[in-house]
């Protein structure tokens, strides 16, 4: 990844973070993408604790195909968990990267295993 863009990406992630901020009543889902997989955390910033999180690099996690097709996959299973840990509203924080592709796909396999935002 060039200099620019992870330049660009902290700057804009910075202008999220001022925004968004996890609460007891409605907790941060976080992502992280990389190269080979990707990564979901619900965090209580209020705490400063993790509820839940899922991977692709996770031992509970089996889905094969795409890319794009895993971070759906993996949104379904950080819903699961947070329905376990008694979470059903989060605020969406997509971490500086575009809502588009794998961060749009993982939203929606939240959205579809029941997460409110």
């Amino acid at each position: 990844m060039s200099k620019y863009k992870l330049s660009r990406r902290s700057r804009i992630k910075k202008g999220i973070r001022k925004r968004i901020s996890g609460s007891t009543e409605r907790p941060r889902l976080t992502v992280f993408r990389s190269n080979k997989g990707i990564y979901a955390q619900i965090v209580n910033d209020e705490q400063g604790i993790t509820l839940a999180s899922a991977s692709t690099a996770s031992k509970d996690f089996s889905a094969t195909g795409s890319k794009i097709e895993q971070a759906k996959a993996v949104g379904a299973l950080i819903a699961n968990k947070a329905k376990e840990a008694g979470v059903e509203k989060v605020v969406f924080d997509r971490n500086g990267y575009l809502y588009h592709g794998r961060v749009k796909s993982l939203a929606e396999g939240a959205r579809e295993g029941g997460l409110d935002f």
